[in-house]
């Protein structure tokens, strides 16, 4: 196992690491929308997708890997109805390539974000 670690996202807010790489498969775990430096990105739930997005890329990238080669999302949200509005912006950055998901409902996320999501991805 190697752990995976960048300043291009924000620092783990427990004891865990931003990702981890076994054989080559990368794991990350869930990215919310806080900047690199760790603040939260007010704003409406497509705001926040958009960050989400940028703190995968870096940990991705890190990996050695991209959303390109990502083969699952979990997306974990607070309202379904916001899930066409998080879909739209899925959608953006997953145009081509279309990794399976999962997208679950929850009562609450970590800072009370409206979004997180997860990625396991495949290390070039």
């Amino acid at each position: 196992m190697r752990v995976v670690s960048t300043d291009q996202a924000p620092a783990a807010i427990g004891p865990y690491s931003q990702g981890i790489i076994v054989n080559n498969l990368f794991y990350s775990s869930g990215q919310i929308p806080l900047t690199a430096e760790g603040t939260m990105v007010d704003g409406d739930v497509a705001s926040q997708t958009h960050q989400v997005f940028q703190n995968l890329q870096a940990v991705l990238k890190e990996a050695g890997a991209s959303l390109h080669t990502v083969v699952k999302a979990t997306v974990f949200i607070k309202d379904m109805n916001d899930f066409s509005a998080i879909n739209e912006v899925y959608g953006e950055y997953f145009d081509t390539h279309k990794p399976a998901r999962s997208c679950v409902e929850v009562a609450r996320l970590p800072k009370d974000s409206l979004v997180e999501i997860e990625v396991i991805a495949l290390v070039k």
